[in-house]
């Protein structure tokens, strides 16, 4: 028995390392693009590593366009990201600290209906947006980006908490109430500080998908000094004339590497998501 385990365990790993391989390949071949030359990335796209490393390309994509450089466009991506990212998490955690634990009128269709936005594709919601958002003025900034993440907008960081409020033992919040405490008084002293796991896991998917947004940048934003990393990597790949691929490769790697910290950094969290992780200790 213990050799036919053994045996099941190999196999089981050799396909899981496998299929990482296979996923990790295009962002490997990226990678090792990124020391080529431009003209010869294509023409020697089946050789994986290059003959000679360059890094010319990381220095020529640094500078950027027309005197901006790309400095510039990390910054604006890291500025939408942060607040864009901690207002959702600010406010996901207040409305499903209400839907979880606060008993009130109409509780069940909202949430029905949160759950129904779930399941709506953003194409839908683009041009209804798009037209509220030109009345208010707010086209051509970063106010699209980040103000409407403040309100709970997306339910799955909701839910998500919410799962997370109800597995905590509710003779918490009575002991509190014994002590005096509001609601608010227990969202901010009792729940809040147990949430930790589920606040992080979801700011980091939260982070991951506010860096990496390129339609909602695309749709909102005009002025190339204000484009974040995911808008920006476009200019290098111009269709009328030459297109510097080399230097694309480059700043989409460098575009990666804060996403790889934070996950590393916070990656223990994602599998730690249950209410006891937040009681221990």
């Amino acid at each position: 028995m213990n050799t036919k385990k053994k045996v099941k365990n190999g196999i089981y790993h050799i396909l899981v390392f496998g299929f990482g391989l296979v996923m990790l390949y295009p962002l490997f071949w990226m990678f090792m693009s990124s020391f080529k030359e431009s003209s010869t990335i294509f023409t020697t796209a089946g050789q994986l590593i290059p003959e000679k490393f360059m890094i010319t390309n990381y220095i020529n994509g640094w500078k950027g366009f027309a005197g901006i450089s790309f400095s510039t466009f990390f910054k604006n991506s890291l500025f939408i990201s942060v607040l864009a990212t901690v207002g959702t998490l600010l406010s996901s955690a207040l409305v499903a600290y209400g839907f979880s634990r606060c008993n009130f009128r109409g509780k069940k269709l909202l949430f029905g209906a949160m759950l129904a936005s779930m399941m709506l594709p953003g194409q839908i919601l683009m041009v209804p947006q798009y037209l509220w958002y030109q009345k208010l003025g707010w086209v051509g900034n970063f106010i699209p980006l980040i103000v409407p993440f403040c309100f709970a907008i997306q339910g799955f960081f909701v839910y998500l908490m919410m799962n997370f409020i109800n597995g905590i033992p509710r003779d918490l919040d009575e002991a509190a109430k014994i002590d005096g405490c509001s609601y608010y008084g227990i969202f901010g002293r009792i729940i809040l500080p147990l949430m930790t796991p589920a606040i992080i896991t979801g700011g980091i998917f939260s982070f991951m998908w506010r860096w990496d947004d390129f339609m909602s940048a695309l749709l909102y934003i005009n002025d190339a000094e204000k484009y974040p990393v995911s808008l920006a990597l476009k200019l290098f790949a111009d269709p009328g004339s030459s297109s510097d691929y080399g230097a694309m490769f480059a700043m989409a790697t460098l575009s990666l590497v804060p996403i790889v910290i934070i996950f590393f950094v916070f990656q223990r969290y994602l599998v730690d998501g249950i209410a006891t992780s937040g009681l221990k200790g």
